[in-house]
């Protein structure tokens, strides 16, 4: 692991978008920063595209991540429920992008894999490994700010093993 490096994990979704910086601080993961970004239901969908996209430059602004990490594509059975989240991506790809930081994507499958060795985790376990690796004494109460804590040490573990390969 990188002394220094930090993380902006992002968990896209239309209603609530979670996120979470961590950084590798003294071999440690340390969470900076993480939370949700809630719009309002009844808000025009733009509107709220266009809510998730600023809030997350601001965090970027004020955490300032070497890269941002956000959920890849999964398969939803509501077509128009999978159409909105890919716009909702769409819109935090945009403010990583726009940030300047390099972007990468992991599946859910893949982060679950990465914390807890098993990709048929369940939430609870990816939350409490989350909280684990953090040092978090207790559960951090919303999911969608778990998962995105969760992609960003997901990358933070493949950036070092990526490094300890190179030099191999």
């Amino acid at each position: 692991m990188t002394t220094g490096f930090r993380v902006l994990g992002i968990d896209p979704g239309t209603a609530i978008t979670g996120y979470g910086v961590v950084e590798v601080r003294n071999r440690s993961l340390i969470s900076i920063a993480h939370g949700v970004i809630a719009t309002p239901p009844r808000q025009p969908f733009p509107l709220r595209l266009q809510a998730i996209h600023q809030a997350l430059q601001a965090i970027i602004r004020q955490h300032r991540p070497e890269c941002g990490v956000v959920e890849g594509l999964f398969f939803a059975k509501n077509v128009r429920t999978a159409l909105m989240l890919g716009q909702a991506r769409g819109a935090a790809l945009l403010a990583v992008v726009d940030g300047g930081l390099d972007v990468f994507e992991y599946s859910p499958l893949e982060v679950k894999s990465a914390l807890t060795g098993t990709g048929r985790a369940s939430k609870e376990q990816v939350q409490r490994m989350v909280a684990s690796l953090l040092g978090i004494s207790s559960a951090i109460p919303v999911t969608d700010a778990t998962d995105a804590l969760a992609l960003a040490i997901c990358h933070i573990h493949g950036v070092g093993l990526q490094k300890r390969l190179a030099t191999v």
